[in-house]
């Protein structure tokens, strides 16, 4: 009988073994196969993505400090390799394959709404962008691209700053729409704070960058601040009108 210990992990309640003393139709990699990825806590699932990078130890139990040390896989999506590395006690590799595995996971749902070809609205705008600008340490102001019909062309991340803003150049977001040949941009920015209310510098830009590209039969579809859990729309609060 191996010795169990217990341990809680994102308000998991999982049997710890080492890994090599468990019996082979419990080995997290044999019971995914078996019964399916739904059947396994995210610390096995974490453990399976780092196993055979983690050096002396177990992978569970890294895998069970890593999401412990992190906060969960919301605050790991925020960091680097060397980050993860350094923090959570990941090799390069592992940390490498936990990176790859959450910008997949980013990437289906930019998939999901780029499969329905249009933004209809702010709602459908904002699952786009939460996941690349909630959680960033730093400012970033980015773009959403899109044709006539509001399907989207292209996303960039234009304009990286501090805690404390960015800072903006209207002819250079001026010059990316005409690169992508956009009739239409949705604005975007975070707000590391977390509060999503717009200052007066958020405004004044809107209201400069909307003239600007008027003058280029380009629409402003929309800006959002994404922020905390949630994002302001300029479009929904009638900032854009007129």
């Amino acid at each position: 009988m191996p010795n169990l210990t217990v341990a809680r992990t994102n308000k998991e309640t999982r049997p710890r073994w080492g890994i090599a003393e468990m019996p082979a139709n419990e080995l997290p990699p044999n019971r995914l196969v078996a019964r399916g990825p739904g059947a396994l806590s995210t610390t096995e699932l974490l453990s399976i993505l780092i196993q055979g990078a983690t050096g002396k130890q177990q992978p569970l139990e890294l895998a069970a400090h890593a999401l412990g040390k992190s906060g969960g896989l919301r605050a790991m999506s925020t960091m680097d390799t060397r980050e993860a590395s350094k923090a959570l006690g990941l090799s390069s590799r592992a940390s490498a394959r936990l990176l790859a595995a959450l910008e997949l996971s980013r990437r289906f749902t930019e998939e999901e709404v780029h499969l329905a070809e249009t933004l209809s609205g702010a709602e459908e705008a904002y699952r786009y962008l939460k996941p690349r600008l909630r959680d960033l340490p730093h400012e970033v102001f980015a773009c959403i691209f899109m044709n006539q019909k509001n399907g989207i062309l292209a996303y960039r991340e234009l304009f990286r700053g501090s805690v404390h803003g960015s800072s903006v150049h209207p002819r250079e977001v001026v010059k990316a729409c005409l690169k992508e040949n956009a009739a239409a941009v949705i604005l975007a920015h975070n707000h590391p704070s977390g509060h999503v209310s717009p200052s007066p510098d958020d405004l004044r830009l809107t209201e400069e960058l909307k003239k600007l590209l008027a003058l280029l039969d380009i629409r402003v579809v929309d800006h959002l601040i994404v922020g905390g859990n949630g994002y302001f729309s300029f479009a929904r609060e009638g900032l854009l009108a007129g």
